[in-house]
């Protein structure tokens, strides 16, 4: 029974994980991949090319998207505890 519980929990953390980090990677990817095929058109080189504007999508995706990170990870730690709680860890 805890088990189960446990690897409920498990599983609802990697779900969580994906959740929050799969949007950011994905902008990454598509951004990294944009600018690789420029690179490559116009056979410039630099690898603050590569970078800066990676690093500008990502500040912005964590500026516009942070509030529904913190609705994901507030749902999961509720959840947790609620799971918590349900096992017996409060008397």
């Amino acid at each position: 029974m805890e088990s189960d519980a446990i690897a409920l929990a498990g599983q609802q953390a990697l779900w969580t994980c994906l959740l929050i980090g799969g949007p950011l990677l994905g902008i990454l990817l598509v951004v990294g991949l944009s600018v690789a095929i420029l690179q490559a058109l116009t056979q410039v080189q630099e690898a603050a090319l590569a970078f800066v504007p990676k690093m500008l999508a990502l500040g912005l995706a964590l500026l516009f998207g942070s509030s529904a990170a913190i609705a994901v990870m507030r749902g999961f730690t509720e959840g947790l505890f609620d799971q918590i709680v349900a096992l017996g860890g409060v008397r």
